[in-house]
């Protein structure tokens, strides 16, 4: 058991709890990487809409990552969240 802190609330999660955004390291685009076969900086968010509304509102995610966020991002990750 992998345990990983989710940006937005900072709660402790398994990692199988959280969705895995990674900023690839071989081309620089920010992706929802529920495999793990992307390899780059990575954040964790929880599976609620406040954690992904927070962490887009205050820029988390684009601090963590270390790079600019597309905006359709939020919107695969609330499909991420109606899927799960």
């Amino acid at each position: 058991m992998t345990e990983r802190r989710c940006v937005s609330c900072w709660q402790v999660k398994d990692r199988d709890d959280l969705i895995k955004i990674t900023s690839d390291s071989t081309n620089g685009n920010v992706v929802v990487n529920p495999n793990s076969l992307t390899f780059g900086r990575s954040a964790y968010l929880c599976y609620n809409e406040a954690c992904i509304e927070s962490a887009f509102k205050k820029n988390k995610l684009s601090k963590h990552l270390k790079t600019s966020i597309p905006n359709e991002l939020k919107g695969q990750l609330l499909d991420e969240l109606r899927n799960n």
